[in-house]
């Protein structure tokens, strides 16, 4: 009998560890398509030919690099018999008041039918400033679309719509291409869909993503009949991603024209996002293949389907789910199942606690005090695991103060953290359970994981509908709960049978444990293990009959800290994990002082020569040194240069029935990429306006600070800046200029990094020359 059970173990332990292990390779192709592929089908070597020379330098806007992306770009798309137009147009961001003029790409493929809609295929060709090659973000959208549309009209298929390509400009400075598009194209009017392809890092799975202002359920039960083959999609995420302010080219259709669209986006290795290592030689072959196969199935789809139609108001979840042999399934029900669902789930546990308690009288499988003493270690390990995350992350932060300057929130060894804290949370949950399993039923130990997980859908029932899928494990946890109460199989039998009916807990739900810390950040480890107690708990009837519980305690203890140690031996840097470093030339044109400034808290080979072996730390109480994201933590003073700053000539001022009209036209004088305004005090505009279009958005309070961030692109720009405001307010402001020669100008004689282990820091204004004046 023993023999037996320990089979049945052995057995049920290597299925979990194979659930757990398809769980994440079920998200993405195994296979890459090669370069020989038929002409007639997407390959991911063809599009990485092109992804190689879009993503050879930088080619944020401005900069001659971009120029050559667009040309390159123009240039493949008239290779494929297409006419090519450039939309060029001032695009502006009104919230965050920012505005460049833009250089839409664009082509037309003319449809079979006179269909009222267009489908959108689109993605933006411009890199995050300042230093990343742009390889992901968005190199991949553009090589998926420049090979799924060869791959297209290959087949010689006419589809029904009229399918528009559109590469927006500008997307990383505020999402003006688009805008520019959305507001002045005479194309917008006809559109119905949009596919946008995105990224947040440089590989992993990617996720479907929605924006619509009405419901989803029309357009997810298209995209499920669309076919993909490796969807990879839940509407929790939807519904989180509609909370959280991650907005895209796409979110300027939903807002600005509520036109409707699906992101496809990856954000596997995020710390690669926006920085040098979004890089050809960093991206996952992989997820080409996988965006390549979300363009083809849709393309196929929406080209011949009716897109006026997809609008509605009906809520649904959904979620992916793996069948082996058979690939990624989505599976969608209405939000108005889900408080049903709940409130039956909720009966049945009560019902089924009442029957136990009942039929098993005499085995006092169930009883009062089990019952509450289960309660004990299932709340100890939930609050014991998330404190540990929670303090132990900031603690290795301690010991690796390097990581605060990783500002993703994801280091580089990110994934082997989210090992330790995930094989600690289970050693802690097996080592607390020891002594429980001794002296409680699993029954009794049951219920208090059942607890939680319904008073968990209790709350998603009623505030977060788009988790409601995550009641299957609750109906699973009461199966669970019925088996152990009511079977009559053998030990052996029973222990096969709950780990085959919990595979599909483990294909739906482990893989959030890596999503929550690599997208919201390390800090988040504290969700993951959380998880990973509640999947736990529902376990417990099958852990029960493990009785070498001890030694698996000691044995998920020891693993996390030699993955400690590992992890501990991989946070240096190196050439392919490139430590972020800093320099700017800071000019106070009014007092003619000038700094070295830097946002790292220590000096390194690369900035010290500037700030010295003794930087000023700033005061953030008392410095008015700044940036647009961060604070500068170490500044130097040095000796101010001769900079030509911008002409500004006031054009008019004038005050006319209590109303003070200015035209304020700034003309550069030397080569710099952006300036901005900014107010002393806060201003309320009822006017603003720069070269002849409006700043001022009717969804936000137009008494702000920030009055102007303009990127410059092209020779010989003027400014023209007109507002009106009462002639009671008082008018001050800054101009700054930001320039990125910082490396070529000859009176600083900064050098470039050599160490091939740096680079510069994301996110932030960098390795430029910032020159502030005052205005009035």
């Amino acid at each position: 009998m023993k023999t037996k059970l320990a089979l049945s173990i052995s057995i049920s332990t290597f299925l979990l560890l194979a659930a757990v292990y398809y769980s994440f390779s079920s998200q993405i192709p195994f296979r890459i398509s090669k370069i020989d592929a038929p002409l007639t089908e997407f390959s991911t070597e063809r599009a990485l030919v092109h992804l190689k020379k879009i993503a050879q330098k930088p080619h944020y806007i401005g900069t001659e690099e971009h120029t050559l992306v667009r040309n390159y770009l123009v240039t493949e798309l008239e290779k494929l018999g297409l006419e090519v137009t450039i939309q060029k147009q001032l695009g502006v961001h009104k919230k965050a008041r920012r505005a460049s003029m833009t250089k839409n790409i664009l082509a037309r493929i003319k449809g079979s039918a006179n269909n009222e809609k267009t489908l959108v295929l689109m993605t933006h060709y411009d890199s995050a400033i300042h230093a990343s090659f742009g390889a992901s973000d968005a190199g991949s959208g553009l090589v998926t679309i420049i090979e799924g549309i060869r791959a297209f009209l290959a087949k010689n298929k006419q589809a029904a719509n009229d399918i528009i390509i559109l590469f927006t400009d500008a997307e990383e400075e505020g999402l003006l291409g688009a805008e520019a598009f959305v507001n002045h194209h005479p194309w917008a009017k006809d559109v119905g869909l949009v596919l946008n392809f995105e990224a947040r890092g440089s590989g992993g799975p990617s996720y479907m993503l929605l924006e619509t202002n009405g419901g989803n359920t029309k357009l997810i039960r298209a995209f499920n009949q669309a076919k993909a083959n490796y969807p990879i999609g839940n509407s929790l995420m939807y519904s989180i991603y509609k909370i959280l302010p991650n907005d895209t080219d796409l979110t300027v259709f939903r807002e600005e024209a509520s036109i409707n669209g699906f992101n496809f986006a990856f954000i596997g290795d995020h710390f690669d996002y926006h920085t040098a290592g979004d890089s050809y030689e960093n991206v996952d072959a992989s997820t080409i293949e996988q965006q390549g196969d979300y363009l083809i199935t849709m393309l196929d789809y929406f080209g011949n389907t009716d897109l006026s139609v997809l609008d509605n108001d009906a809520e649904s979840v959904y979620f992916d789910f793996p069948i082996p042999f058979l690939g990624k399934q989505l599976f969608i029900y209405p939000f108005c199942w889900v408080l049903p669902m709940f409130i039956l789930g909720f009966l049945l546990f009560v019902a089924i606690i009442f029957v136990g308690f009942r039929a098993n009288e005499s085995a006092n499988k169930l009883n009062f005090s089990g019952i509450f003493a289960g309660f004990v270690p299932f709340v100890g390990t939930l609050i014991l695991s998330s404190v540990v995350a929670f303090y132990g992350w900031k603690f290795i932060q301690i010991i690796h103060p390097s990581y605060k300057e990783i500002l993703h929130g994801f280091t580089y060894n990110g994934y082997w953290y989210i090992a330790v804290f995930a094989t600690l949370t289970v050693g802690m949950c097996f080592g607390w359970y020891k002594r429980y399993f001794e002296k409680y039923t699993a029954e009794n130990l049951m219920i208090a994981p059942l607890f939680f997980w319904g008073l968990i859908n209790g709350a998603i029932a009623i505030l977060l509908k788009g988790a409601g899928f995550f009641i299957f494990s609750f109906y699973i946890g009461l199966l669970f709960l019925v088996i152990a109460l009511f079977s009559k199989q053998g030990m052996g039998a029973k222990v096969i049978l709950l780990t085959i009916l919990f595979c599909p807990v483990l294909f739906v739900f482990v893989p959030f444990i890596k999503i929550f810390p690599v997208g919201l950040g390390l800090n988040m480890l504290m969700l993951s293990t959380i998880f990973i107690v509640l999947l736990f708990g529902l376990l417990i009837p099958l852990f029960y009959h493990y009785k070498n519980t001890t030694k698996l305690s000691i044995l998920f203890l020891s693993a996390s800290v030699l993955i400690l140690f590992v992890a501990s031996s991989k946070a240096g840097y190196s050439k392919d994990k490139l430590q972020p470093t800093s320099l700017i030339y800071l000019l106070d044109a009014d007092k003619n002082q000038a700094y070295w400034a830097s946002y790292e808290s220590e000096v390194n080979d690369f900035n010290k020569p500037y700030l010295g072996d003794h930087p000023i730390i700033v005061n953030k109480e008392k410095e008015g040194l700044h940036s647009f994201v961060s604070k500068y933590k170490l500044y130097q003073k040095t000796n101010p240069i001769t900079l030509a700053e911008p002409l500004m000539d006031i054009i008019s001022d004038t005050i006319i029935d209590q109303k003070r009209r200015v035209h304020l036209q700034i003309i550069p004088q030397r080569k710099m990429h952006r300036i901005d305004l900014k107010a002393l005090n806060p201003i309320h505009f009822q006017e603003l306006n720069i070269n002849g279009q409006s700043l001022l958005s009717t969804s936000n309070d137009n008494k702000q600070t920030n009055i102007l961030r303009y990127y410059l692109t092209e020779e010989n720009e003027v400014l023209n800046l007109t507002f009106s405001i009462s002639d009671n307010d008082s008018l001050s402001m800054k101009i700054r200029t930001i320039s990125y020669d910082l490396f070529t100008n000859k009176e600083l004689n900064v050098n470039p990094r050599t160490d091939e282990t740096m680079m510069p820091t994301p996110f932030i204004i960098n390795d430029a020359i910032i020159v502030e004046k005052t205005v009035w």
